[in-house]
C-alpha cells in the first residue's frame, strides 16, 4: 500500500501537473498559462495527490459558483491509475463543496471515456444532456453530468460509503 497526501495546488506544482496533462492529452491539452490563471481564479479550487517522494500523481480542478460546482479538470498519471486516486480527489472536492454549502456538482466528459463515466456514475452523477462537437481536438461530443442535491440522504450515504471504500492507498490531507 502506498501513502499519498492530498494538497491544495500551488504555483510550484504547475510544471508537474502540466507534464501529466501532456501525457494524458497529447494532442490537445491545457496550457501552463491556463493552470496559472486558474490558481488566480477566486472561483476555482485545485487539489493534487502527492506520493511520499512529493511527486504529483493526480490533480483536480473545481469551480464553485453560488450553489453549484463545476469540475473543470481531473487527471491521473497513467502509471498510477487503478489506485482510487480520482475517487480520492472527487471525495476531497465534494468535502470542499459541503464546506461551502454547494448543492449540485456538474461536469462534461468525453462520450468515449467509459472509465470516467463509470466513476462519475458511482458518485451518482447522471447524464442530463450532450454538448455536440465539444472537444476541439477531434470534435467528440461531451456528456453533461450532474448530481442530485449533495445534501440529500441518498447522495450523502453513498458518499460516506465511497469514502470508507478507499483501500488501495493510505491517504492524509494537508489542510
Amino acid at each position: 500500500m502506498i501513502k499519498v497526501k492530498v494538497n491544495a495546488v500551488t504555483v510550484d506544482d504547475i510544471d508537474e501537473i502540466y507534464h501529466i496533462e501532456e501525457i494524458i492529452h497529447p494532442n490537445h491539452h491545457w496550457s501552463k498559462n491556463s493552470f496559472y490563471n486558474e490558481l488566480n481564479n477566486k472561483l476555482a479550487k485545485y487539489f493534487c495527490i502527492k506520493n511520499e517522494e512529493n511527486k504529483i500523481l493526480s490533480f483536480i480542478g473545481i469551480w464553485q459558483i453560488f450553489e453549484e460546482a463545476h469540475i473543470t479538470t481531473l487527471g491521473v498519471h497513467p502509471d498510477f491509475r487503478r489506485l482510487q486516486l480520482a475517487q480520492i480527489l472527487l471525495i476531497r472536492s465534494i468535502e470542499e463543496c459541503y464546506k461551502n454549502m454547494i448543492k449540485y456538482i456538474t461536469l462534461e466528459v468525453r462520450e468515449s471515456n467509459i472509465e470516467a463515466i463509470n466513476l462519475y456514475e458511482k458518485f451518482l452523477f447522471d447524464t442530463i444532456g450532450t454538448r455536440k462537437n465539444y472537444y476541439q481536438d477531434n470534435g467528440e461530443n461531451a456528456l453533461i453530468m450532474f448530481t442530485q442535491n449533495i445534501w440529500y440522504d441518498t447522495f450523502k450515504n453513498n458518499f460516506i460509503k465511497l469514502k470508507e471504500g478507499i483501500k488501495k492507498v493510505e491517504v492524509s490531507y494537508d489542510e
